[in-house]
This record gives C-alpha cells, structure tokens and sequence, in this order.
C-alpha cells in the first residue's frame, strides 16, 4: 500500500505517562486505508484512550511515527497540530461533548473556526443538510443542544464531526449508553453518512457485537503492547 493511500498509519510508536501512574503503551504498526472502516477493540485500561490522543495529535509519541493522510504530526508544533486535527480529523466523544447553551447550528460548526480549509469545503446550509440526513426534525438546528434527547445529542455530535468532509473520523465509544437495536441503527446510519463523503473511519468500543458494520475488526491487544493501566 502507497503512503498516499493510507489515512492512517503508526509505525514503531511507544509512548510513555510519568507520574503517580506511570503507563506505557508500543505500536509497532497500525494502518487504516482511505475510505475503510475499522473497529478497534479493547477493554478498560488497555490503552485506547491513549491511542487516540496519539492519533488526534494531542500527545506526541516519543519514537517511531503517527501520520495521518501522510503528514508526520511529530513533525508539527503544538498549535500546528491542533490546527491539522481541526482540519483533517472530525471526533465523536463518548460524552458528545456539545456545547448545551450553544445552538445545535452553532455545535455542528465549531470545528470550522479552526479550519479554514474545512469552512470553505462546508456549504453555506451543511449543517441542516447534514441534520436532515441523520434524521433529526426539521428546525433542530435552532434548539439549544441543552433540550436535545440523548439519541439527538448523539446525532449532532456525528454532524459536527462529518462537516466540511474531514478525511478521518475517530470515534470514541458513541454507542455504549445504546441498547442494542439503537447501536445497530445508528451505526448503519453512520456507515451511510461516512461513505457519502469517502472519509476513512475508526471507532473504538469493547463490544464485540459491533463488528459487522465494519470493513475490518481489530483488537488492540494484538497491535500494541502496554505497560501499566490507563483509560
């Protein structure tokens, strides 16, 4: 496979938490192609939350490589970095993590004040497009996210992580408050919205059941070596 055609890739990662809790986690390889769709599985205190810093660039590894869509983000200062996230990544927080007296308009948008490549990739009327086509009524984008329901919460978090076609999406557990009919619908609404616009997926979850909605599954334990426990 071409480094052009990888979304994702990590080679020879270790990275290390000091302190109280010291924790050390190994990647020798991990690759995600572009427009695949990966599972990584891995209990509490395995790491994931970790990897997932390293792969948002929000820690840097202390050897070997993380590149997302071939940029090196070692090679990147710290606001420089935040900058590419913002750009090329959107996230789903296991929490949502919107803003309850903003908007739902204005949480849908925020990545775009980072991102001015994003912003002009984002059509004027995105956000009640993108509403629209994840189910959500007609007006939402005017309600305070504060009044949403929990499955409403979820879905503009989706929203807000799809606008302006970032190249990678990350998600962060999104369906473990979900009964089981409710994860399968909303994974098979997620698997629609992330092909219509050719982004590459990785979603982190320690439930098995998942794994049919993807193009692959992979368990952590058989990337990445740890030393100590973490989120």
């Amino acid at each position: 496979m071409t480094l052009s055609a990888r979304a994702l890739s990590l080679e020879n990662v270790r990275f290390r938490w000091s302190g109280r809790a010291a924790f050390g986690l190994s990647v020798p390889e991990f690759r995600v192609s572009r427009g695949e769709s990966v599972l990584l599985l891995g209990e509490s205190g395995s790491g994931k939350s970790t990897l997932l810093s390293l792969i948002c660039g929000i820690v840097t590894a202390d050897e070997g490589r993380v590149s997302v869509g071939g940029t090196d983000l070692s090679s990147l200062r710290t606001g420089a970095r935040d900058r590419f996230r913002a750009e090329h990544i959107g996230v789903i927080f296991q929490q949502f993590n919107l803003l309850p007296y903003a908007s739902v308009s204005d949480n849908i948008q925020l990545p775009l004040r980072f991102a001015p490549a994003r912003r002009k990739r984002a059509a004027p009327d995105e956000a009640a497009r993108l509403c629209a086509a994840l189910g959500l009524p007609e007006g939402i984008t005017d309600v305070t996210a504060g009044h949403l329901s929990v499955g409403q919460q979820q879905r503009v978090a989706v929203a807000r992580a799809l606008i302006g076609q970032p190249p990678l999406i990350v998600a962060d557990e999104p369906t473990s408050a979900l009964d089981a009919a409710t994860q399968d619908s909303f994974l098979a609404l997620l698997s629609e919205r992330i092909a219509a616009t050719g982004a590459s997926l990785l979603m982190v979850s320690h439930d098995e059941r998942l794994g049919a909605r993807f193009d692959r599954v992979v368990r952590l334990s058989d990337i990445a070596q740890t030393d100590g426990m973490t989120a």
